[in-house]
């Protein structure tokens, strides 16, 4: 018992389940993350590429086996009207609004769209946008109903 008695032990359990929102917000941090290493890598100008695993049913023998693919991913910015560098963020195929009537930030170059989408990144992990990102998920909730 001497070594167990240097640990600071507690009666703390791990929750079984987190909130909804964490979650989303989790996936719209993944998603931003993305973002930024594929805009990062165009300014390199090295390849940028996600895998995902897909189950495909062998013709010949007949087996279920995972195979391997890259992951597309679509880039959220584009350019202006007027030449400026603009992007949307999205959840799913809904595009948040970040104010009311404002759906895009539009940055001057490239290496400002990076430091605009670590910003939103740190604000969708500060719970910022869990309002918008609700408003979102119940928009494409609704879509799967009969």
């Amino acid at each position: 018992m001497s070594t167990l008695s240097t640990l600071k032990l507690v009666a703390v359990k791990k929750p079984t389940h987190m909130p909804v929102i964490v979650i989303r917000r989790n996936k719209l941090s993944s998603k931003l993350w993305e973002q930024i290493q594929l805009a990062k890598s165009q300014l390199t100008g090295t390849p940028f590429v996600v895998t995902k695993y897909k189950s495909i049913v062998d013709r010949e023998t007949g087996l279920r086996k995972q195979v391997e693919l890259p992951k597309r991913i679509k880039p959220w910015w584009f350019v202006s009207d007027s030449g400026k560098v603009c992007f949307s963020v999205r959840y799913g195929s809904w595009t948040i609004e970040l104010a009311k009537g404002k759906p895009s930030v539009e940055v001057a170059s490239a290496d400002d769209l990076v430091k605009a989408l670590e910003t939103v990144k740190h604000a969708v992990e500060a719970g910022e946008l869990d309002t918008e990102i609700e408003k979102a998920s119940a928009s494409l909730r609704s879509g799967f109903k009969r």
